[in-house]
């Protein structure tokens, strides 16, 4: 069925996939009359890159490799004085959510743009969706500035992350085509790019998660990835999103690790007020029930594991629900504090998601 009602915010970005794509970095900052290039990043994957001055040569004004899950305030801060201190009229995020979150609140706030090299599955670079996390808890929105003006997808990068990584990271994608195939205002080009995402990510993920070295399962993730990313720019985020906010920017759990948890029981309690989008993702998943297809890969790429072993307490429930009850957001079926809670213990305890 087709959606009679949706809008479509197209916005322009240079997407670049290729195997060894990061090797024309330099040419891509040419495009944007960049000059010097702060990048962003963490140590860790700091570690695995080759070397920024062979890749960048003169162009590198400097490295911030302090980026971190969340994007809290104190990180910006120190990132704020760096960027002032290099001098760099453009910011190059290489790294997952972190780094690329990181450098959209630059990107925002600086007025500098933004050049992503994603070696994860987060999604993050197809979106204008920032998040930034305070003593209040963790805060988001949208902003045509914060998203990349190039995006370099090199699959190559994908090689040296775990299984478990790459599992979990792989569900966030996930997440972002759920949530954007049962969006009130989704368009039809959202619900055909999130589909594919769907179906892309299960059919690699297990793979990659069996075969690490699979070149070809890297190169299909990281395409679902970027199609997640890009159908949930184009849809309004429901109440996965929120829950996995709340539980990362409030409780401090791991993003990625956090949105496979908790995927089955948000999709699960969503699912009778969705049938159309449930039969989409069921053709992209290649089964009769989506949310029991979504549990069981999750337990396939060993990443449905109890909230409990994330962080989360069955004294931090209240105060969870009770966030998510304060602001309003989409959601296909209404929400009920009762309801937040009931999901929130049931994926506490690693119930069934039925």
């Amino acid at each position: 069925m087709t959606p009679s009602r949706f809008t479509d915010d197209l916005r322009q970005s240079r997407v670049v996939f290729a195997f060894g794509a990061l090797r024309d970095l330099s040419t891509e900052l040419d495009s944007l009359g960049a000059k010097r290039a702060l990048v962003i990043t963490t140590r860790g994957r700091l570690a695995g890159l080759p070397s920024l001055a062979e890749l960048l040569g003169d162009r590198l004004a400097g490295v911030f490799a302090s980026a971190v899950e969340h994007v809290p305030v104190a990180t910006v801060d120190a990132a704020r004085r760096e960027l002032a201190r290099s001098g760099a009229d453009v910011c190059v995020a290489i790294g997952g959510g972190s780094s690329i979150g990181l450098g959209k609140i630059l990107a925002r706030d600086a007025g500098v743009p933004l050049v992503a090299v994603p070696t994860t599955y987060s999604g993050s670079e197809m979106t204008s969706i920032w998040g930034i996390t305070d003593e209040n808890g963790k805060r988001t929105g949208r902003d045509p500035r914060v998203a990349p003006r190039v995006v370099v997808y090199d699959p190559e990068l994908t090689l040296a992350l775990s299984p478990a990584v790459s599992a979990a990271s792989g569900m966030n994608a996930m997440a972002h085509a759920v949530e954007a195939l049962y969006a009130a205002s989704a368009s039809p080009m959202a619900l055909a790019i999130a589909e594919e995402a769907a179906r892309l990510l299960n059919a690699s993920l297990p793979r990659v998660v069996a075969s690490p070295d699979d070149r070809d399962a890297r190169s299909d993730a990281l395409a679902g990835a970027y199609l997640a990313g890009r159908s949930l720019d184009l849809a309004a985020m429901g109440l996965h999103h929120r829950l996995c906010h709340i539980l990362g920017g409030t409780f401090g759990l791991p993003h990625a690790q956090t949105h496979a948890a908790l995927l089955p029981y948000v999709l699960a309690f969503n699912a009778p007020a969705v049938p159309t989008a449930m039969e989409r993702l069921s053709r992209a998943l290649d089964a009769t029930d989506a949310a029991r297809a979504i549990a069981t890969l999750g337990h396939t790429l060993g990443v449905a594991v109890p909230l409990s072993t994330l962080g989360l307490h069955a004294a931090d429930i209240d105060r969870a629900a009770d966030e998510a009850m304060a602001k309003p957001y989409a959601n296909p079926r209404k929400v009920e504090r009762q309801d937040v809670q009931r999901i929130l213990t049931m994926a506490l305890r690693g119930d069934s998601p039925a």
